[in-house]
């Protein structure tokens, strides 16, 4: 469920900050990073966990004490790893979200991508439609366009 992660967290980022200087492509991996946890289960289902998101913002505004443009541009991985727990209702599974305070053993959880039947398949549907959509609306149409897009990770939403 790349997609639904990604739009979803981009499409709020610019409804929620109107900052036309944010750099999305943090947020684009923080947001879908998580997925390898949706998709094996067991310990990196970890990924999914409220801690590894405050461990993430903690470790990026330590590491960028006075180094303003480097944290312009790391912050949006925390805030995608935040994303995604609101996006794939992470906070339903206490055992996960508050891991490690919920108990450490992680090793049996199962992959959430299969306790979910098909609403993982209509919700990746809905996220192609909006990548679709944020697409046309930054003129990413082109490959010239999308490798200027790469290089400097903003949207102008026209």
């Amino acid at each position: 469920m790349l997609f639904w992660y990604a739009a979803t967290a981009v499409l709020v980022i610019h409804y929620v900050f109107t900052d036309p200087q944010f750099d999305y492509r943090m947020l684009i991996i923080g947001s879908t990073v998580p997925v390898i946890g949706d998709i094996t289960g067991g310990w990196l289902t970890a990924l999914n966990s409220i801690t590894i998101a405050v461990a993430a913002l903690i470790g990026v505004m330590a590491m960028t004490i006075g180094r303003r443009p480097r944290r312009r541009f790391l912050l949006g991985l925390p805030i995608g790893f935040l994303l995604h727990s609101v996006f794939g209702a992470s906070w339903a599974t206490n055992k996960v979200f508050w891991w490690p305070f919920g108990g450490l053993d992680l090793g049996t959880s199962d992959a959430a991508i299969l306790s979910r039947g098909v609403t993982p398949l209509l919700l990746e549907i809905v996220g192609v439609g909006l990548t679709v959509w944020i697409m046309k609306r930054n003129q990413l149409q082109s490959w010239e366009q999308l490798r200027s897009w790469t290089r400097d990770g903003k949207l102008t939403f026209r």
